[in-house]
């Protein structure tokens, strides 16, 4: 039996990545029964009858709905310094909902060129300050600087529309030739292409797009574990009076008191808070 990783469906046709190679498989009848396989799965295939067969899908790390895909390392928040403006508030509200995932964010600011060094400065310290990994482009870089992210991991893309990042991965990769709106589209959000899910290669990694956290949508959110699992809150919340500490009127709360030290960010905190409201609204 042989590991391999799912990398494009067609049908009933399965693309694995085997030692850098692709084959295609099928699944096993008693497989298709049961929870199917999607893009970004580990499986365990083996050759029967001259063709690979798919015998087992190994646990997953996370999956994603929209667009299907499973065991996603990191999301790639892109966001532009100007036109459309940079927001504290998209940006906060996009790494929530990737730490509710088990997905590392890495954030991109687009169009460095358009603002002055000490805003931009202002911006990557507010990140970088809290263990954000960020960075900043611009279509004039000859190199963008964030190559290296992505290898041996599946990236998934977030962001608003404009902010660039079909920019981004056609610099980097001039190969694709591919815009977010194909990848979205190949990735099976097209009517006509809800049987096609695939993940591109890129710098020795594995790309996608998902509109599913670019929608801002958090109804499936649970409030207590988002308030357990924001990053910024994390060395602190356990040392909270209460374990269920929601880090909003509760007395002895070590969140609000390290956000009073500026230990936390005031502006994450202020965006948590408002994404707590959200979840409360949609609950209703």
């Amino acid at each position: 039996m042989e590991k391999a990783r799912i990398v494009k469906i067609v049908s009933n046709r399965y693309t694995v990545e085997l030692n850098g190679s692709m084959f295609v498989a099928v699944a096993m009848g008693k497989l298709r029964l049961r929870e199917k396989p999607v893009v970004g799965d580990f499986v365990e295939i083996e050759m029967l009858d001259e063709k690979w067969v798919i015998q087992k899908v190994l646990p997953r790390r996370n999956a994603l709905i929209r667009p299907l895909v499973a065991n996603v390392d990191q999301a790639l928040i892109v966001m532009s310094a100007k036109n459309p403006d940079f927001s504290y508030t998209l940006v906060d509200r996009l790494l929530f909902l990737v730490c509710t995932e088990a997905i590392d964010p890495v954030i991109i600011i687009t169009k460095k060129d358009l603002i002055d060094e000490q805003t931009l400065a202002t911006i990557i310290d507010e990140y970088k300050s809290s263990g954000y990994d960020i960075y900043a482009v611009s279509k004039y870089d000859d190199q963008l600087g964030i190559e290296s992210v992505f290898k041996d991991k599946i990236s998934v893309l977030a962001g608003q529309s404009g902010v660039g990042k079909s920019s981004i991965l056609n610099k980097l990769d001039a190969s694709l030739s591919i815009d977010t709106q194909e990848i979205s589209k190949a990735l099976g959000r097209g009517k006509h292409t809800t049987r096609h899910n695939q993940l591109f290669e890129i710098l020795g990694g594995w790309i996608a797009d998902t509109p599913g956290f670019s929608s801002l949508d958090f109804a499936h959110v649970d409030a207590l574990y988002l308030a357990q699992n924001i990053k910024d809150f994390k060395p602190y919340f356990e040392s909270c009076r209460f374990r269920n500490c929601m880090h909003v009127n509760e007395p002895g709360c070590a969140v609000k008191t390290h956000v009073e030290t500026g230990d936390i960010s005031k502006i994450r905190y202020k965006n948590y808070c408002e994404c707590l409201a959200l979840i409360e609204e949609d609950s209703r």
